[in-house]
C-alpha cells in the first residue's frame, strides 16, 4: 500500500480507496471459502446417497438368489467405486477448503497490518504536524491599529468620505 502524502497525512480518497479495496478481497475470499464448505456438503450428501442406495439393495428380494446375488455383487462393488470416490472427491474439498481458508486468514492479517502500520504513519506525522504548528507564534495586532484601507476614500462607511476631516486618523502622523 502506498499513498500520496499531503499536508496532514494520507490522501483520505486513497486510504478509503485502499479500504473498500480490502473489504472486497476479504468478501470474495469468504465467498470461495464458503464455495468450499458447500462442495463439502453435497459430498456428505452424495455419502448418504451411497449409504441409502446400499442398504436398498440389501433389502431387495430380486426372486432369483443366483442373479440376485450377481446383480447384487456387481451392484455393492459399483455403490462401494462410488462411495470411495466420493470420499477422495470429499477429502480434498476439505484440504482446498482448509487452504483457501487460511490464505483468507493470512491476506486478512497481513491487510490489517499494512492498515495499522499506515494508520500509524499517519497519527505520527499528525503529531509532528503539531508539534512544529505549535512553535509557530502569531504576533497579536491589536484592534485599534488602523489598517492600509483606513485611509482610502470610501474604504468603509463613515471612514474617509467627503464628511472625514482633514486630520488623519489617530496614531497616522
Amino acid at each position: 500500500m502506498r499513498f500520496s502524502v499531503v499536508e496532514t497525512g494520507y490522501d483520505q480518497r486513497q486510504v478509503d480507496y485502499c479500504l473498500d479495496e480490502l473489504g472486497i478481497r476479504l468478501s470474495r475470499l469468504a465467498a470461495r471459502a464458503e464455495g468450499a464448505a458447500g462442495a463439502a456438503r453435497e459430498w456428505d450428501e452424495i455419502r448418504q446417497e451411497a449409504a441409502w442406495l446400499s442398504g436398498l439393495l440389501q433389502r431387495l428380494d430380486l426372486g432369483d438368489a443366483a442373479v440376485g446375488r450377481h446383480a447384487d455383487d456387481a451392484v455393492r462393488r459399483e455403490a462401494a467405486d462410488i462411495l470411495a470416490q466420493a470420499r477422495v472427491e470429499l477429502d480434498e474439498a476439505r484440504e482446498e477448503a482448509r487452504r483457501v481458508r487460511e490464505r483468507a486468514y493470512a491476506e486478512a492479517v497481513r491487510a490489517r497490518r499494512d492498515f495499522e502500520a499506515a494508520l500509524d504513519a499517519r497519527r505520527r506525522r499528525e503529531v509532528r504536524v503539531d508539534e512544529i504548528l505549535s512553535q509557530v507564534t502569531v504576533d497579536q495586532v491589536p484592534a485599534d491599529t488602523p489598517t492600509a484601507a483606513a485611509g482610502l476614500a470610501g474604504s468603509r462607511v463613515g471612514v474617509g468620505g467627503p464628511e472625514a476631516g482633514t486630520e488623519p486618523p489617530p496614531g497616522r502622523r
